[in-house]
C-alpha cells in the first residue's frame, strides 16, 4: 500500500513541476462600435458646429482629410481629430436650412490594438424637420478594357450647365469602392447630372482632357431613378511631334565608348512561334541597313526563298516574315556591318541564329459557341492576355473554330463596336459622345495545348 502511495505523490510531483504557458486566446476582429453620439445619429433641427463621437475602445483616425467624405460638399473641409475613445467633427461653414448632412468615415476608423477598421460607417443630421431618404447606387467601368478603377470618385452636379464639372464642385461626391461600385445616401430628390471623374489633382473637379471621365447623357431623377451605370475614358489626345534631337553622340570620351549595334530577338527558349513573325529589336533606330549582307536559310544553310525583310516605322524593328512550317529549323545569318543606328553603333562581329519552330501540339484548339448576336451592336470577341489582345474577332455567326493557339489563361472581353470600324473608340465629353464599351467576362479561359477547348457565350448575359 505504501508502494502505491510513493508512486501517486511521483507522477503528482512530476505534474506540478510541467510548465505550460498560457494562452493568449483568439485575435480581437471586432471594430470600435459607437457608443454615444452628440447630437444623436439622425438628429433633426441641429443649429451646433460640433459633432462628438465616443466607441467603446481606443481608436485612431487615419487621414480625416483624404478618407472622409462630407455631403453636400462643404466650401471649408471640417476639421475631424481622434483622441482616446472620442471623435470630434468641428463644422467651419454656416449650414443651410433644411438639408439632411452625412459624414462618411470611409475606412478612417480603426481601433488601436489590432487596427480592426470600422467599415461602412457614417453620421447623418438635418437642420430641418426630416431626413432626406432618396438615394443612388451605381458602377463605374472602364469603357477601354471593362475593368473598374478604384481611384475615381462619382460625383452629382444640381447645376444642369455642361460646364459646371469643371468650373464648380460638385454637390455630392462619393469614393468608389473596389469593385468599382458606389452608392449616395440621404439625397434631396431631385434631377442630378452624373459623372465619375480621377480627381489626379483633389479639385474634384474635370479640368484636364487628359483625367479620365465618365457621364450619362441626361440628368437622372433621384428619388425615382435608384441605379446606373457609367463608363470612363480619356478624350483622345493630339500627339505633337517630338523635338528633334542630334544623332552624334555626346560624349566626348570616343576612346571608351562602346560602339556595338546589340540585337534582342522574340524567340521562346530559342524557338519560333508558328503565329508570329520573327523581330530583332534594337533600342535606337537603325539609319542604315544592307539587305544583301542578311541571309535566311534552312538547317543545311541552303537559302529559303518567299521571306520578307522589312523594318517597322520605329525602324527600331527588323522584321522576318515567313510561312512557319511546324518543328522545322531555320538560320539566320547576319554579316559584319550590316546595319548601323542613328548613333553611329555598328554591328561589330557576322553572327548566326539558330532557331526552331514549335510544334502543332504546343497550341490548342477553341471550338467557339456564341448565342443572342446583335448584328446591329457590331460585336468583337477579344481574348486578353497579359493586356495583349491574341485574337480579335468580329461575331458574326454561332459558330467558330480556331487553330493553332497559345496555351494560357485568357480574360474573355466583348467590343461593341458601333461604328464599325474594327476598334475601340474613345469618347469626347464636350462633343457629348460616348465611348465604345468593352464588357469584360468575370470567367476567364484557359487554354491547354494539344487541346480542344470550348468557349459557350451569351451575349446577352455580358452587356
Amino acid at each position: 500500500m505504501r508502494f502505491i502511495h510513493c508512486i501517486i505523490f511521483a507522477a503528482l510531483l512530476s505534474s506540478c513541476g510541467q510548465q505550460v504557458p498560457p494562452t493568449g486566446g483568439p485575435r480581437d476582429s471586432i471594430p470600435p462600435k459607437l457608443v454615444t453620439a452628440l447630437p444623436e445619429y439622425g438628429a433633426k433641427n441641429f443649429k451646433g458646429n460640433k459633432i462628438t463621437l465616443v466607441f467603446d475602445e481606443y481608436i485612431t483616425l487615419d487621414n480625416p482629410y483624404e478618407k472622409l467624405t462630407y455631403s453636400p460638399t462643404p466650401k471649408i473641409n471640417p476639421n475631424a481629430e481622434g483622441k482616446l475613445k472620442t471623435i470630434t467633427v468641428r463644422l467651419k461653414d454656416t449650414l443651410e436650412e433644411n438639408t439632411t448632412y452625412s459624414i462618411d468615415f470611409g475606412e478612417a476608423i480603426k481601433d488601436i490594438n489590432e487596427n480592426n477598421i470600422l467599415k461602412n460607417f457614417s453620421y447623418t443630421f438635418s437642420t430641418g424637420t426630416y431626413i432626406d431618404s432618396a438615394y443612388l447606387t451605381g458602377k463605374v467601368i472602364i469603357a477601354e478594357t471593362g475593368k473598374v478603377d478604384s481611384t475615381l470618385i462619382a460625383v452629382l452636379h444640381q447645376q444642369m450647365d455642361d460646364s459646371a464639372v469643371a468650373k464648380q464642385k460638385p454637390r455630392y461626391y462619393t469614393r468608389l469602392k473596389g469593385d468599382g461600385s458606389f452608392i449616395f445616401r440621404n439625397l434631396r430628390p431631385g434631377l442630378y447630372n452624373v459623372f465619375a471623374i480621377k480627381d489626379a489633382d483633389g479639385g474634384k473637379k474635370y479640368d484636364q482632357s487628359s483625367e479620365l471621365i465618365a457621364f450619362l447623357n441626361s440628368p437622372i431623377n433621384i428619388g425615382k431613378d435608384t441605379a446606373t451605370t457609367l463608363y470612363a475614358f480619356e478624350e483622345l489626345q493630339e500627339v505633337k511631334p517630338a523635338p528633334k534631337t542630334s544623332s552624334k553622340p555626346t560624349t566626348s570620351n570616343k576612346k571608351t565608348e562602346d560602339k556595338r549595334l546589340r540585337f534582342g530577338n522574340n524567340l521562346d527558349g530559342g524557338r519560333q512561334d508558328l503565329l508570329s513573325k520573327f523581330i530583332l529589336s534594337t533600342e535606337h533606330p537603325l539609319q542604315k541597313i544592307d539587305s544583301a549582307k542578311v541571309r535566311f536559310t534552312d538547317k543545311d544553310f541552303k537559302a529559303i526563298p518567299g521571306f520578307s525583310f522589312t523594318l517597322d516605322s520605329t525602324r527600331k524593328q527588323l522584321i522576318i516574315d515567313h510561312k512557319w512550317t511546324e518543328n522545322t529549323a531555320y538560320n539566320l545569318i547576319l554579316e559584319k556591318e550590316f546595319a548601323t543606328d542613328t548613333l553611329d553603333n555598328r554591328f561589330m562581329k557576322a553572327d548566326t541564329i539558330g532557331f526552331s519552330t514549335k510544334k502543332e501540339s504546343d497550341y490548342g484548339s477553341i471550338d467557339l459557341r456564341i448565342a443572342n448576336i446583335d448584328s446591329a451592336q457590331h460585336p468583337i470577341l477579344l481574348l486578353i492576355k497579359d493586356s495583349k489582345v491574341f485574337l480579335q474577332q468580329p461575331v458574326r455567326q454561332e459558330k467558330y473554330k480556331i487553330n493553332r493557339f497559345a496555351p494560357g489563361e485568357y480574360q474573355i472581353s466583348v467590343l461593341f463596336d458601333s461604328n464599325d470600324n474594327g476598334k475601340w473608340d474613345t469618347g469626347n465629353y464636350w462633343k457629348r459622345l460616348q465611348p465604345e464599351k468593352v464588357v469584360a467576362r468575370k470567367q476567364t479561359l484557359q487554354i491547354r495545348a494539344n487541346w480542344d477547348n470550348e468557349l459557350r457565350i451569351d451575349l446577352k448575359d455580358i452587356q
